[in-house]
């Protein structure tokens, strides 16, 4: 029988600020989820993000693209620090590098991703940032959100686990709306790992 006091171990890939990897780590630490960040690995040197996991004492990696050949040498790399880990689930938490089969094979339905669209709309190539964001303004809509799904072979085209809605307003500009989503992305990651590791 598992152990329900064993904490699951994440390991989160960043790109940017890491806001996510910040609500996913103090969660863990105020107990509002059983489970514990083992380390960040961001995709490049300057991630405002590798900062902020130092402050909470958590082990940094960089892989960035300019540092490995292809993207499946660099998720051979990422694959080798999660089993040196002993990581259960992998967090793309503003993660802007395409994962391979590399990854994917060795841990599947262990990696998640949380996108700001209410997929499956507004996913797939080129719809990452602001990006998202402009299409939605643009296509009329009314409801925008985010969404925490699986990873699979194609892009944000995994099981969805869980969404979470916001309004789009008559006089959103892409900012303001990039904002509003943002502000529903902790909680609805932490509720998805939530579903997963309990």
């Amino acid at each position: 029988m598992e152990n329900k006091n064993k904490k699951a171990k994440l390991l989160i890939l960043i790109s940017g600020g890491g806001s996510n990897m910040d609500a996913v780590i103090c969660a863990c630490a105020a107990g509002q989820l059983n489970a514990e960040v083992a380390a960040v690995v961001s995709s490049n040197h300057t991630a405002g993000g590798l900062e902020k996991a130092k402050k909470h004492n958590i082990p940094t990696y960089v892989c960035a693209k300019s540092d490995f050949e292809t993207e499946a040498k660099r998720d051979k790399k990422i694959a080798e620090i999660a089993a040196c880990l002993a990581v259960d689930y992998i967090v793309l938490a503003g993660y802007q590098g395409i994962v391979t089969p590399v990854l994917i094979d060795k841990y599947k339905d262990k990696i998640i991703n949380i996108h700001p669209s209410l997929l499956p709309k507004f996913g797939g190539k080129n719809f990452f940032g602001l990006n998202v964001h402009r299409a939605v303004l643009h296509s009329g809509d009314k409801i925008s959100g985010a969404t925490v799904h699986f990873v699979d072979q194609n892009i944000d085209t995994g099981k969805i686990i869980l969404q979470a809605t916001v309004d789009v307003l008559p006089a959103d500009t892409p900012d303001d709306l990039q904002k509003r989503v943002l502000s529903i992305e902790h909680s609805l990651l932490i509720s998805a790992l939530k579903t997963l590791v309990e």
